[in-house]
């Protein structure tokens, strides 16, 4: 019996050993692992100075429950979430540190300073929502950050300065209901997401390309805007497949092109014959023959060097011009040829078509060329004379036109380049470049050159219903004075009619909404929606290129906040220098909700927004 006893023990020895180890680890765990208390204090002091928010968060107090840590979300007795919203934080966000709180599964750190590089969020891989917005996190995002987070349902990381790809990762997030990155700086084509559950998603104002995936080709277009390059769904058709790529140069999207080298080795072919005698005895082609490789050119106008305008009629319908009719005589000249030999730059492809910078001739003048698609039921006689009548303008503010080329199916406008970029990039697309914010003085400063050189269209084209049409902060140039230079106005005389209304931003005026016309009132509308991004720093809903009118624009949105709150809420948080000069701002801004009211009638008129512009100061 006590042999069998003895062995029933031996047996047993090795059980109670394994158990008295992992009693003794889990003692030990126990012991070492911090406690929630310590997890947030020691993040707490990870901020450095900028903490006075959490001063409530006491050592002799526990965080949970009670709830008596500010910003502290607790479930039962442990700490669930961090709800530190708009707190003045500042300094690196450390996930790390966060990672010894077993059951937290929301941050929100929305609204404050926090910058460096984009969180290791896989730190805490159990996490159901991330809302990192408003902060100054900047760089590139890896790919796989988000990988393996299974639960991850909620994600708002805009309004900061992240660059390169947006991370394939967040495909692969089977319960992904909401994605917001708008207003950073990613670039190349938006992933293939394909959750069904994705209802909330927007990639606004950043700087992709490309089609848009079909799982989110139902979106809004408010959704996509303020990427020129990107297309389908809700945004402009991408190009066909047969059709030259966006990235050859310039005139290969000509159609005159094709036609230009045989022109040319006919006329010298022509020319030496005509001189030399023993050339004329050669057995050349006719010149008859010769054209029928590609089109003719009149040749009188050609080697006069008269412009397409005062040269003869053109006899067929088959005859072409190589020679841009220039309205300034202080540029040097050049013809289609000296931009075939040109580098060329493609500087962005928008609603209207594609636009090219080109260093010009031996001075390698840089110019701009755009090219316009949506012109071709414009007679020739007719584009001319309105394009004569732009080249008259000259006003500080306005970009003056240097060229112009007509044929039925290319129009081209010449401008030259302005080194720096549009209001547009400033306001949305430079976070995370090391380009500074725009400060209250140069805001005002842009916000008073635009309406001075609206008011000179005003002034200058009486007969045009909307004298710009198109105003927009893209459609804003800054000069190196941060002088602003208005481009892309007065075009809706030659658009298409069946197209305008898709294209340019007056046709998206509340009175072509309600009546199908745009009135002298409607390019005061669109100054005060561009006043209120300038204030707000937000993209406006209004610019979308095919808007369905359901979104909030920013006028309501104004309006919907109290009055009392416009200096906490309203105000780009980017915005330098504007402390001290909340009453300028406010001022402001009341200027620009009186130019965005909806009823004509009680709509400022431009000369009254105008002055009230011109009484605010620095």
């Amino acid at each position: 019996m006590a042999l069998v006893n003895h062995n029933v023990a031996a047996r047993l020895l090795p059980c109670a050993l394994v158990l008295l180890s992992v009693t003794l680890n889990l003692a030990i765990t126990a012991f070492s692992a911090p406690t929630e208390a310590e997890v947030l204090l020691k993040f707490k002091a990870s901020l450095g100075d900028s903490v006075a928010a959490l001063s409530s968060w006491d050592p002799a107090k526990p965080p949970c429950p009670g709830g008596s840590w500010a910003g502290v979300l607790c479930q039962d007795a442990s700490v669930w979430g961090l709800k530190l919203q708009n707190m003045g934080l500042k300094g690196k966000f450390d996930m790390e540190i966060l990672k010894d709180l077993p059951l937290l599964r929301t941050i929100s750190i929305m609204q404050n300073e926090f910058e460096g590089a984009f969180p290791n969020v896989r730190a805490i891989s159990a996490l159901k929502s991330i809302y990192f917005a408003d902060n100054k996190f900047f760089g590139e995002i890896k790919a796989d950050a988000f990988d393996k987070m299974t639960g991850l349902k909620k994600i708002d990381i805009s309004h900061n300065q992240l660059t390169g790809s947006i991370p394939t990762s967040l495909t692969t997030l089977p319960l992904l209901t909401e994605l917001k990155l708008q207003q950073n700086s990613f670039t190349g084509q938006i992933p293939n997401f394909q959750q069904d559950r994705l209802t909330l998603f927007n990639v606004s104002a950043n700087q992709l390309d490309g089609p848009i995936p079909d799982k989110l080709t139902k979106l809004d277009a408010t959704a996509f805007m303020g990427n020129d390059e990107l297309c389908g769904g809700p945004m402009p058709p991408c190009p066909s497949p047969t059709k030259v790529p966006v990235g050859t140069i310039i005139l290969c999207v000509l159609l005159a092109v094709a036609a230009l080298a045989s022109i040319f080795v006919a006329i010298g072919i022509l020319r030496r014959r005509k001189e030399d005698p023993v050339a004329q005895n050669q057995n050349v082609p006719p010149a008859s023959q010769v054209h029928k490789k590609g089109p003719s050119v009149d040749m009188d106008s050609v080697e006069k060097g008269v412009p397409p305008a005062e040269s003869e009629p053109v006899k067929n319908s088959n005859q072409i011009s190589v020679r841009l009719t220039f309205l300034r005589e202080d540029v040097e000249k050049f013809d289609l040829p000296d931009l075939l030999k040109a580098s060329a730059e493609i500087l962005g492809s928008g609603v209207f078509g594609s636009t090219f910078k080109a260093a010009i001739g031996a001075s390698r003048r840089v110019m701009v060329v755009k090219r316009f698609r949506q012109m071709n039921n414009v007679g020739r006689e007719e584009f001319q004379e309105h394009m004569r009548r732009l080249g008259r303008l000259r006003h500080n503010n306005v970009l003056p036109l240097v060229a112009f080329y007509y044929r039925k199916e290319e129009k081209l406008l010449v401008t030259e380049y302005i080194d720096n970029a549009n209001l547009s990039v400033y306001l949305h697309g430079n976070r995370g470049r090391g380009v500074p914010s725009l400060d209250w003085p140069k805001r005002l400063k842009i916000v008073k050159g635009v309406a001075r050189g609206l008011l000179y269209l005003y002034n200058e084209l009486p007969s045009i219903v909307a004298p710009h049409g198109h105003l927009k902060s893209a459609n804003v140039l800054l000069n190196d004075s941060w002088e602003p230079l208005l481009t892309d106005y007065a075009l809706s005389p030659i658009v298409n009619q069946d197209q305008a209304h898709e294209l340019m931003i007056a046709y998206r005026s509340p009175e072509y909404k309600q009546q199908s016309r745009i009135t002298k009132k409607t390019d005061v509308w669109s100054l005060g929606v561009l006043i209120l991004e300038v204030l707000t720093g937000r993209y406006p809903s209004n610019t979308s290129p095919k808007e369905r009118g359901n979104e909030t624009d920013l006028a309501a949105w104004v309006q919907s906040i109290d009055r009392a709150d416009w200096k906490a809420e309203v105000f780009d948080k980017e915005m330098a220098g504007k402390k001290n000069r909340e009453d300028q701002l406010i001022k402001l801004l009341e200027v620009a909700l009186g130019c965005c009211e909806p009823d004509m009638e009680k709509r400022w008129e431009i000369k009254e927004a105008v002055e009230r512009i011109e009484k605010i100061k620095e």
